[in-house]
């Protein structure tokens, strides 16, 4: 794949299996009590051809809304599957746990670090540098949170074997993007990291953060909070642009040096996956490349 079309193929683990994603189909593959694979597919809407996602800061927007919506929905396919008919989670249920989840992580990442720079910002209030010092610490706290929380969610068991899956999808990407042979025994070959990991986006996300609320300098503690939650998509904006410029100047040293935080953090949300689930991951792969190739033939 060409060094300019690298943001085109992406993808994500999701329970027993991998949502690749192309610029105008995605397929989901998984790993069904029966062992045998089952494939989803689906064509994208119109509106990811057009040409808002050629105007920089502002595609970022939109992919973090379309990671959002398209992974809420292949994670409950993919769950879905595994529970069986009787059990499927749809309705009010599905909705309901989406907001407790959403509105979770935005607590937990954005609004408790938020209090707690403010709260340190009080205490050096007779300090010119007191915004700077709140903000800073704020943007320490978002790090170790969300370092710590992926330590933790890591030594669950099935979230481990989520994290294998997340492997197996870097790795069938790197292996398509170096020309090689789509089989386990090749792709098992590759690295589980990837510059334009989901991983890599939150870390530049966090980091970015920082930089970004320094310059909106002291307030009220409401409009502290109000502020970081209306920011989230401008950061987004930003983070996209910084891991789609890094991951297309990769050969660069510099560039190298920058991401190896990136490349590090991933460590963390991948393991090193079996063939069997290399064999989900090449066939998510290879029936989204199909759709995509019918789409334009």
């Amino acid at each position: 794949m060409e060094k300019l079309k690298l943001p085109t193929y992406g993808g994500q683990a999701v329970i027993e299996g991998v949502m690749m994603r192309g610029r105008q189909s995605l397929a989901i593959a998984m790993r069904a009590p029966d062992q045998g694979i089952v494939i989803h597919t689906e064509n994208l809407s119109h509106f990811y051809q057009s040409h808002w996602l050629k105007v920089p800061f502002v595609r970022g927007m939109i992919m973090l809304w379309d990671a959002l919506g398209l992974g809420i929905r292949a994670l409950t396919l993919s769950a879905n599957t595994q529970s069986g008919e009787n059990n499927k989670i749809e309705g009010p249920a599905l909705f309901g746990t989406l907001f407790i989840s959403l509105a979770f992580a935005i607590g937990l990442f954005f609004l408790a670090p938020a209090v707690l720079g403010h709260l340190t910002e009080n205490l050096f209030t007779s300090s010119s540098r007191a915004a700077w010092i709140g903000n800073l610490v704020e943007g320490l706290i978002r790090l170790a949170i969300l370092i710590g929380y992926i330590w933790f969610i890591g030594r669950i068991t099935d979230i481990q074997r989520v994290f294998a899956y997340h492997g197996a999808e870097h790795k069938t990407i790197n292996a398509f993007e170096a020309g090689a042979e789509l089989s386990p025994a090749s792709v098992a070959r590759f690295s589980l990291e990837h510059p334009r990991c989901g991983t890599a986006f939150l870390l530049s996300l966090v980091v970015i953060s920082v930089l970004v609320f320094a310059l909106l300098g002291p307030m009220p503690v409401y409009w502290r909070l109000v502020s970081r939650v209306l920011l989230i998509p401008v950061l987004a904006g930003i983070a996209y642009e910084y891991i789609r410029w890094t991951a297309n100047h990769s050969d660069l040293k510099l560039v190298r040096w920058m991401i190896k935080p990136n490349l590090a953090l991933q460590r963390m949300t991948t393991r090193e996956p079996s063939y069997e689930m290399l064999e989900v991951s090449i066939a998510a792969f290879k029936a989204m490349r199909a759709g995509e190739i019918e789409l334009t033939s």
